[in-house]
Parts: structure tokens; C-alpha cells; sequence
């Protein structure tokens, strides 16, 4: 891990030096999910890449990807592990292995009689760093505040956005229009 923290460090230095040029530019960011209509599975799209969620089988789904609730605990997970290869790299502090384990908890009975004051979001989230290094604990402190200070979806998590929605009427696909449209036998004359 050490000789990637070298790497990561140029590549944070030379983004630090895109910054003071006045040369760096916010990144717009974009995710697509659809519904799949046989299994309701939700197909993200990010980039290049897909990613299945799926409900667990208690909750008609087919179990072949973690829940949202799931992935949100997962992105905290892999932004705190991301940053701290990223602050360590800047602070030359030497890792030899990091993982990050989340818990969190959600309740199906949230907003249900008896339970209406339980939260429908994921709640009692925690997140446990385990390092190995030949940094003091000092070191690690500095590295896992400089973390907590620096983490874009802790951050968030902890200092929520608002949010905006809407919604449009999609337009039928002709197979779509054609699939609802009455057999012309069945019009009357």
C-alpha cells in the first residue's frame, strides 16, 4: 500500500497544483438508475460502470444486489477509505493495509403504528477504521481527524444538502403505445 500512497501523493500534489493555477474546474456529477420491469431491479449507471440493487427476498426481490440503504453504507465506507489513502499519502503517514467496516440499522416497521417516531432513513451509523502502520498513534489521530475533516460523504451525511425533485410524464415507446393501444377488431362500428 505504501508505494501506492507515493502515487496517490504526486497525483494529490499535482490536482493541489491545478487548484493554485486556477486551472481546476468543479466536476458535475451524474448517476441514471432504471427499473427493470420483469424484476424491479434499479440498474445504476455511473460513467462506464452498472451497478445492481435489489431487495432481499423477504421484500419481493430477487437478492441479486445490496438495497439502497446497503450502497449508502458502502460509498461512506469506500470515500472514508479513499480519503485516507488520500490524507495519508499528503501526510506521509505509512499505511500497510486499511479497511473500513459500517453498520448501520433500518427498521421495515418505521412510520407504522407504534413506531411512528422510528426514522425511515438508515440511523445509528458507525464506521470503524482498521490500520495497520508503523505510525504512532499520534500520527493516526492526526491522520484520522485530517479524515473526518476532509471526506466529502461524511461530511455530507453529517451536514445534509437540500435536495431537489420533480418528476415529467415519459413518453410511450411506440412498442409501449402499440402494446396498449385497443385491437383495432375490438372498436366498436
Amino acid at each position: 500500500m505504501n508505494n501506492y500512497l507515493s502515487h496517490k501523493r504526486a497525483a494529490v500534489l499535482a490536482r493541489q497544483q491545478r487548484i493554485a493555477e486556477g486551472t481546476a474546474q468543479a466536476n458535475h456529477l451524474h448517476a441514471h438508475v432504471t427499473a427493470e420491469g420483469r424484476s424491479g431491479v434499479r440498474r445504476l449507471r455511473i460513467r462506464e460502470h452498472q451497478i445492481l440493487s435489489d431487495s432481499p427476498y423477504d421484500f419481493a426481490g430477487f437478492n441479486l444486489g445490496p438495497s439502497s440503504p446497503e450502497l449508502q453504507l458502502g460509498v461512506l465506507g469506500t470515500c472514508v477509505t479513499h480519503i485516507f489513502e488520500i490524507q495519508a499519502a499528503l501526510l506521509q503517514v505509512p499505511l500497510d493495509s486499511i479497511s473500513v467496516d459500517v453498520r448501520g440499522t433500518i427498521d421495515p416497521r418505521a412510520g407504522q403504528p407504534g413506531h411512528e417516531a422510528t426514522p425511515i432513513w438508515p440511523h445509528d451509523i458507525r464506521y470503524e477504521v482498521q490500520v495497520q502502520s508503523s505510525a504512532d498513534d499520534a500520527q493516526l489521530q492526526t491522520l484520522f481527524d485530517a479524515v473526518e475533516k476532509a471526506c466529502p460523504i461524511l461530511n455530507l451525511l453529517r451536514n445534509p444538502q437540500s435536495i431537489a425533485g420533480s418528476w415529467v410524464r415519459a413518453q410511450a415507446s411506440s412498442a409501449q403505445a402499440a402494446a396498449s393501444a385497443p385491437h383495432p377488431e375490438a372498436v366498436p362500428a
